[in-house]
């Protein structure tokens, strides 16, 4: 699959797909922040596999600022606000797995974030 646009603005290649899984790398460039978004159906995990940056999420009356950096991993549960950014000079890149698989168009909403989004 060709590089795509995510809802959040990141660029997102999916890897590979099953029927309750997929695996998808996504990158968000130097210093550009993230659009806040949830997902209504889908959590993930994330693995940072280059870059160093920020991710916040927010799920009920939590919320937190995680750091991130090569070899962090975390996760996004369903209906998670979260909203990520990437500091400094090297472009952020993360493997991310989505069970169930991505469902298309709608599955991401938008969400009030911590961060003015950089334009896509």
């Amino acid at each position: 699959m060709d590089h795509a646009i995510a809802p959040d603005g990141s660029e997102v290649r999916v890897l590979c797909q099953l029927s309750r899984g997929g695996l998808a790398i996504f990158s968000l460039p130097p210093n550009a922040v993230s659009k806040a978004v949830a997902h209504r159906t889908v959590e993930e995990v994330w693995y940072i596999v280059s870059g160093k940056g920020r991710m916040w999420r927010k799920l009920g009356d939590q919320d937190e600022i995680a750091e991130l950096g090569p070899g962090v991993s975390l996760t996004i549960p369903t209906g998670t606000h979260f909203q990520f950014r990437c500091d400094g000079g090297e472009a952020l890149t993360v493997i991310g797995a989505t069970m169930p698989p991505w469902p298309g168009e709608g599955e991401a909403y938008s969400v009030e974030g911590v961060w003015e989004a950089t334009p896509s």
